[in-house]
């Protein structure tokens, strides 16, 4: 009998150490730090080793026990994830992790959006104050403009004014440098980042379309390279003229280094929101000799490496306006009894001549 409690005396001890040791195993690991990575992230799956790896992806230190622990605990379902600040202990960040799941918020910003346009758009969709927005987008500002990028971002619902701009900068400093060191070897300063930025901004006011872009941004590399003028319409749809047609008239009167037909340069300033596209095509333009583009009805361009092709291109493209407008006209009406002509629709609008004015 005492054999038999001193067995049951010596297991009890035995799992009582085996217990401390494990209770201070799940305290050093609990206190284990827990790199920081991006703010935000989309896990595909709430499967553990699914939520590790995307953790790991996105810069964040994970552990082999990191998966048992997961186990024990509830893993975070599928979606979109925000972390603002990370938690000091492994088991509370893994627990901000289920519960932030539910406060996140899907935004697009567009390329092409000024400060104000995108400040009031934010407001609307986010139910803030378009002032209170705007005052907190100048405060962080570097360059007046296009200093958030265009794109998708998740954010944290209830923050209010100055929070959510505050988390868009450093979400989009994120995708900044993530872009960077994917697309350049080169350390960038805010001197060189600026001007990307105006270049970037140029191509998006040019064009949308993808494949054209990386075109459009030889011809300002090109003319940069020359001291030509840019002689560029979208360099003037800046500010209160983000949307407004350029005309003859606006090119004379406008004395503001925007007006790339009278200076040299580049603008002061980025015009806008651009794109990953457009910051890809100002960072590695393509290798051509085009000096010249002009803009076509179906949307795209035509380039040119001398002044005589850009004057052809013109030409073409005036030429076939006129065929295009000697077939739509009438021939002869036939005259019939008793029949009067149709009289022209009133509210029929004439087609709109193109405007071919760009570096000539």
């Amino acid at each position: 009998m005492k054999r038999v409690i001193r067995i049951k005396y010596r297991l009890l001890r035995f799992f009582s150490k085996l217990l401390i040791v494990l209770l201070l195993l799940l305290i050093l690991y609990n206190y284990i730090p827990i790199k920081k990575g991006d703010s935000s992230f989309y896990i595909s799956s709430s499967n553990a080793e699914t939520v590790l790896s995307t953790l790991k992806t996105h810069g964040y230190s994970v552990l082999p026990v990191d998966r048992w622990i997961l186990h024990l605990m509830h893993t975070p379902p599928k979606g979109w994830y925000l972390l603002q600040d990370i938690p000091q202990t492994r088991f509370a960040f893994f627990d901000a992790l289920r519960k932030n799941h539910d406060r996140i918020i899907g935004i697009k910003l567009y390329a092409g959006e000024t400060s104000q346009e995108l400040s009031k758009r934010l407001a609307h969709d986010l139910k803030l104050n378009f002032h209170k927005i705007l005052k907190s987008y100048q405060k962080y500002s570097q360059f007046s403009e296009g200093d958030i990028l265009a794109g998708y971002y998740h954010i944290l619902k209830d923050l209010n004014e100055e929070e959510t701009i505050k988390l868009l900068y450093r979400l989009s400093n994120e995708k900044l440098n993530h872009f960077m060191q994917h697309h350049t070897q080169m350390k960038i300063d805010k001197r060189h980042l600026k001007k990307l930025l105006i270049v970037a901004s140029i191509i998006q006011k040019e064009t949308n379309d993808k494949e054209e872009m990386r075109l459009v941004a030889s011809v300002i590399s090109n003319r940069l390279k020359k001291g030509m003028k840019l002689q560029m319409d979208g360099t003037l749809n800046y500010g209160k003229y983000a949307h407004t047609i350029v005309t003859h008239e606006r090119i004379r009167d406008d004395n503001s280094r925007y007006n790339t037909y009278k200076h040299k340069g580049l603008p002061p300033a980025p015009l806008a929101t651009v794109s990953i596209e457009a910051l890809k095509a100002a960072l590695s333009p393509a290798q051509t000799d085009y000096l010249f583009f002009m803009l076509t009805p179906s949307g795209k361009h035509h380039f040119a490496t001398t002044y005589k092709e850009h004057l052809a291109n013109i030409h073409a493209f005036r030429e076939a306006q006129e065929a295009k407008k000697r077939k739509k006209s009438p021939t002869k009406v036939k005259k019939e009894k008793n029949h009067t002509p149709k009289k022209r629709d009133e509210n029929q609008t004439k087609p709109q001549k193109a405007v071919i004015r760009l570096s000539e």
